[in-house]
């Protein structure tokens, strides 16, 4: 299967002005289609910066997809930085100029003599039209790094995209992300799908993991983690860890039956250790196990800045709460509403330390922890702890 690199370009992304949400979207997109992506990386409007990356991507991957910089002005590089990188020219394109006149025209306006920069692109590149937005992209094939291919032209309606072994391809979208998204849906695909007659997918499962650190599920999965497909992976969060499962097969059915063999496995290791797939997240895990057992909830925080609050309905904040009285605030708390059961959490950060206590009808208990990560981890760190807590006791037989 092919390879890809993703670059996306713009200055106001490296200076933190905005949030990359495309490299995301692309990535998941490849991954959908059974695509290989092994880097990404963000430029700033530097056309010989640009044209270096593309020039690096050209001679990896086969497939190399550029997002931003083909606006109408000066300090939109990706055209002259993409012509650059596989030694051609820029070239006027009518019809390209004439897509651009259509949709300005549409707004009762006329182009401005700047939107005409929009028009050009590398020499034979493949033209591809955008209907929702004034900045038409397209598609430079080549057969080996920095030698574009001689069969560039669009094909007519019914031909095959090119031919040749060994063609790849730069593929420059606009970075407006809805433009992107469509344009990638109505144009890229299809291409890609033919040019490069990919018949496989690559599908993921995610299986959440809380009450054991990354440490302890990396030794019990260890030879997992060896394996070429389906792959194995992790990653760690505050309290939390995550378990990939990423299988490539010939279509979904064959991919599901993958990656149920290696999820079963790991639940046989971990039990309710795992909380959770996919899209799953902790505190509807918790509540629902709640909400099974027939109890009704409330629940106290201190120092939380309201994390609690925004994950458990009915949390009231009080400052400055002291360990000593979190239970007693926790007891009048649940009194007060005539809960069946109460989570209170409470932060220390100069101590770097935080108490959870809990009532059930069957108990009470309070807990403390220390923590030797970053300080402003340990409010995520501590409310993900007491929300497994919480869950366990909720799991728990009478």
């Amino acid at each position: 299967m092919p390879s890809a690199e993703i670059i996306t370009i713009g200055t106001e992304i490296l200076l933190g002005e905005i949030v990359d949400t495309n490299t995301r979207y692309i990535a998941r997109t490849l991954r959908g289609m059974g695509v290989d992506l092994y880097r990404t990386i963000t430029i700033g409007d530097n056309v010989e910066r640009i044209a270096e990356a593309i020039r690096h991507s050209m001679q990896r991957a086969e497939i190399v997809i550029t997002t931003g910089g083909l606006g109408p002005t000066v300090d939109d590089p990706t055209r002259e930085a993409v012509a650059r990188a596989a030694g051609v020219d820029l070239e006027f394109r009518e019809d390209l100029w004439e897509q651009v006149v259509a949709i300005i025209s549409r707004y009762g306006r006329k182009p401005s003599e700047n939107q005409k920069r929009q028009a050009y692109v590398p020499k034979g590149a493949i033209g591809i039209s955008n209907p929702v937005g004034t900045a038409p992209c397209f598609i430079v094939e080549y057969r080996s790094p920095l030698h574009p291919s001689p069969n560039l032209s669009t094909p007519s309606a019914g031909q095959a995209w090119g031919e040749g072994p060994g063609v790849r391809a730069v593929i420059s979208l606009p970075g407006v992300p809805n433009e992107m998204e469509y344009i990638l849906h109505e144009s890229v695909i299809p291409y890609l799908q033919q040019r490069f007659n990919l018949n496989e997918i690559i599908k993921i499962r995610i299986l959440h993991c809380a009450g054991l650190g990354e440490g302890m599920i990396d030794e019990k999965i260890a030879d997992l983690e060896t394996l070429s497909n389906p792959t194995v992976g992790l990653a760690a969060h505050t309290g939390v860890v995550d378990i990939r499962i990423a299988a490539k097969a010939r279509d979904e059915a064959e991919a599901d039956k993958m990656i149920a063999d290696i999820e079963n496995q790991i639940r046989e290791r971990f039990g309710d250790v795992v909380f959770g797939v996919d899209e799953d997240k902790l505190e509807d895990v918790v509540l629902n196990a709640v909400a099974k057992r027939g109890w009704t909830l409330t629940a106290i925080e201190s120092g939380l800045d309201g994390l609690l609050a925004r994950k458990i309905p009915h949390t009231a904040s009080i400052p400055n709460l002291k360990a000593a009285s979190l239970m007693d605030a926790l007891r009048a708390a649940r009194a007060e509403s005539s809960a069946d059961a109460a989570l209170g959490v409470a932060v220390y950060l100069e101590e770097r330390a935080a108490e959870m206590a809990l009532i059930t009808p069957q108990a009470e208990k309070t807990h403390r922890i220390t923590y030797g990560g970053p300080p402003r981890s340990l409010p995520f760190w501590s409310v993900n702890l007491a929300l497994d807590w919480l869950r366990r006791r909720a799991m728990e037989s009478d």
